[in-house]
């Protein structure tokens, strides 16, 4: 999906909504976004986030997220910004509130972790998957778990991209928001969205109107 990160979803761009929501955080001291694209830069700083250039080369395809995380705390350093906690909000998760943030914030601060990281119960378990062998379907884990209903199944979860918290130390040693001491913030699926495709919108628009709707207070 082509520039998504500024694509429109409910008249405002994708982006705004992580930046919106990290403003009213009780912990968010400084809102950065980091890029190399003109647009995507000025569309940010009408939204209040400060803006970091991104070399060329952190900005490929395949270029890992925490090489731009690590190049941003490199040049808070250079400004003696002392950065005690690292909240990374990617803007493809709209849906993800500032309570979200808070408490997993909070979760990190009270908590025996080098990170939390946001995820998601899985839709579908993948001790039901399959596999393709000589054109033939094979149990990708074992066919004893095709015997088993759903509700017996292990509870298996997905990172949903909303939400990783960790400190510049954690981060420069594990070089990975990922570690034997990450610990699970936990988020419905309806606050899960992770936009890759026009689908992936068109179910956060529908979400988004309906909360718009609801009785409770709406989602950021």
């Amino acid at each position: 999906m082509p520039r998504k990160n500024i694509a429109q979803l409910n008249g405002k761009p994708l982006i705004a909504y992580s930046i919106e929501s990290a403003f009213k955080s009780n912990f968010v001291d400084r809102v950065i976004v980091s890029t190399e694209d003109a647009e995507i830069a000025e569309v940010s700083r009408r939204h209040g986030s400060e803006v970091l250039n991104r070399p060329k080369e952190l900005a490929q395809d395949n270029t890992p997220t925490i090489s731009v995380v690590q190049q941003v705390l490199n040049q808070l350093k250079e400004e003696k910004y002392i950065v005690e906690v690292v909240v990374l909000l990617q803007p493809t998760t709209p849906l993800r509130t500032t309570e979200d943030i808070d408490a997993a914030v909070q979760l990190f601060l009270t908590s025996n972790c080098q990170s939390v990281v946001s995820i998601c119960e899985m839709e579908h378990s993948p001790y039901w998957a399959f596999q393709m062998e000589r054109g033939y379907l094979k149990p990708l884990l074992g066919k004893k778990y095709l015997k088993m209903r759903r509700q017996d199944l292990p509870r298996v979860y997905l990172p949903n991209g909303a939400l990783f918290v960790s400190s510049p130390k954690a981060l420069y040693k594990t070089k990975s928001f990922y570690s034997s001491r990450t610990m699970p913030y936990i988020m419905p699926p309806e606050r899960s969205i992770d936009i890759d495709c026009e689908y992936d919108l068109l179910q956060a628009k529908i979400l988004l109107e309906k909360s718009l709707h609801a009785p409770n207070r709406p989602i950021e």
